[in-house]
């Protein structure tokens, strides 16, 4: 069984999307109605840059999103491959749940859009930062957060695979629980290039305004299941979609547990589809028994053609 997995904020770059839409008509339909839909040109942005403005987060979401789309309208179209699952890595999330048909993708486009916005502007600039500490158990590092608080938050967001998890929380909370792990003997901590940060209680503001605009959309019945960052379990009510969402921006991403969930109801192959291979790597460390691929180009696609999908 496959399941298709779609890439989060960090996988972006120049170029993305451009060969396929070079190459297929499907691939540049989802790119104009992108920009239709935004009433400015994503595609362009996606294509040639500057990457300056791809690297702002209300640019970026939907920029990963349309990509990620247009790269699984050619799949679909070219193979016909189905999946017996979806997941996201937080952003990617939205993704799976367009992939499995709870939402359209212009809604889809919009609510990423306003999400990163809201997102940033939960928080100023500077006031909160993320950070990777890597080769430390999950009990440790709540440890090292609780001793690093002092008052502000700090807690673990992203539980990526064994021995790879990402803090969050105010800056300078973040740059003690850093400094805390090197002087435990944890060599491996450091801060991430990032201006917001996810998945954490900072983002509080955030929910409550991206819960007021995905009133404004339906949600669909899911075709398949998506398998979601907060619970780490296949979701197919389509009534919890948007509470899951919701709670998202302020819960961890259980990546590590959605993987294992996933390969013990039967996935033998992740097909990552979008930009980047980040996922495809988090999920060899995390099970070395699936198969794993990525589709986001020309070669992707024929690859998989190639083997009869």
């Amino acid at each position: 069984m496959n399941a298709f997995i779609f890439p989060g904020q960090g996988s972006q770059y120049l170029g993305m999307g451009k060969e396929l839409a070079d190459n297929f008509r499907v691939a540049r339909d989802v790119f104009q109605e992108a920009d239709d839909i935004l009433g400015w040109r994503l595609s362009r942005l996606c294509f040639e840059g500057p990457e300056e403005d791809l690297k702002l987060t209300a640019n970026t979401q939907p920029a990963i999103l349309a990509s990620s789309i247009a790269v699984l309208r050619v799949l679909q179209a070219e193979t016909g491959l189905d999946a017996g699952f979806f997941a996201g890595h937080s952003l990617g999330e939205y993704s799976a749940l367009v992939a499995a048909g709870a939402i359209c993708f212009s809604d889809a486009l919009q609510i990423v859009h306003l999400r990163g916005k809201y997102m940033q502007e939960a928080v100023p600039v500077g006031t909160g930062a993320m950070a990777a500490i890597l080769g430390v158990e999950p009990e440790v590092v709540h440890e090292i957060c609780s001793e690093a608080a002092q008052g502000e938050i700090v807690v673990p967001a992203n539980f990526n695979s064994p021995g790879q998890i990402v803090i969050a929380g105010h800056a300078n909370a973040v740059q003690r629980a850093i400094e805390t792990a090197k002087s435990r003997g944890y060599r491996k901590a450091m801060l991430l290039p990032v201006s917001v940060p996810s998945h954490c209680s900072l983002m509080a503001p955030a929910g409550e305004r991206l819960s007021d605009t995905l009133r404004g959309i339906d949600v669909l019945p899911l075709q398949a299941p998506v398998v979601t960052n907060v619970e780490a379990k296949p979701n197919s009510d389509s009534q919890r979609v948007k509470m899951l969402l919701v709670e998202q921006l302020s819960s961890p991403v259980l990546w590590d547990a959605s993987v294992r969930e996933m390969a013990s109801r039967g996935v033998s192959r992740f097909l990552e589809i979008g930009p980047g291979k980040v996922l495809s790597g988090l999920v060899k460390r995390i099970d070395k028994d699936v198969r794993t691929g990525n589709v986001e180009d020309v070669a992707g696609i024929k690859a998989i053609v190639q083997e009869g999908a």
